[in-house]
């Protein structure tokens, strides 16, 4: 057994040395090469429209923004660090009320200086997306 942590030690690292991540009860749910999956749980204070109850898109797009990320760090060519440089969000409908939102990130290509990340967010149909995205992210300490 070796004494490296694991690509998902690492992403759990990652996601809990973030504030905002904390905040909003993020969890690593799963990573792999390249790929990592993430959830929030519903919680009042994340609704952005108290008559219907339904979590604010800002909080889906940071739970996408933060997927992306943290796949981009699982990729085997990966950097030690990244940060996002675009990030496109399609909201499909809205996040049904009392419902976690779970998001699956690939990082599907990596250059010397960015990696290209797709990501769907879902609350429970992977087939019956909330928001889809595609994002562009740097690279900082490659490693070898």
């Amino acid at each position: 057994m070796s004494d490296q942590p694991s690509r998902r030690d690492l992403a759990r690292q990652f996601i809990e040395a973030l504030p905002h991540c904390r905040a909003l009860s993020m969890a690593v749910e799963d990573v792999g090469d390249g790929e990592a999956v993430m959830s929030m749980p519903y919680r009042e204070n994340l609704v952005g429209d108290p008559s219907t109850g339904v979590i604010h898109g800002g909080a889906v797009s940071a739970l996408m923004d933060t997927c992306g990320g943290t796949a981009v760090m699982a990729h085997p060519a990966g950097p030690t660090s990244t940060a996002t440089l675009d990030l496109r969000i399609d909201y499909m409908r809205a996040a049904t009320p009392g419902k976690a939102v779970t998001a699956r990130a690939v990082c599907y290509h990596v250059t010397r200086s960015v990696a290209f990340v797709r990501a769907v967010a879902h609350d429970g149909d992977p087939e019956d997306p909330v928001a889809t995205a595609t994002g562009a992210f740097t690279l900082s300490g490659i490693r070898s």
